[in-house]
């Protein structure tokens, strides 16, 4: 389990201020990225490798993840 002390939470810029389905992202910390249910900011937290959160992102920017129609 990794420390999140210090941990300085990020949520999207596109989430608005609706209650919708949100995430916080915390990336300054040594080593981890941590990710949280913004509605549920004492729930559970999911950390992964700096390097697989990139691959996440590229993934996500490459449309791997898009449904299909």
């Amino acid at each position: 389990m990794s420390d999140l002390t210090g941990a300085v939470w990020h949520k999207s810029a596109r989430s608005g201020g609706n209650g919708g389905d949100c995430v916080e992202v915390a990336v300054n910390l040594p080593g981890v990225v941590a990710v949280r249910d913004s509605k549920d900011r004492d729930g559970a937290t999911l950390t992964f490798a700096p390097g697989a959160w990139r691959a996440f992102l590229a993934g996500v920017r490459d449309g791997e993840f898009d449904r299909l129609r």
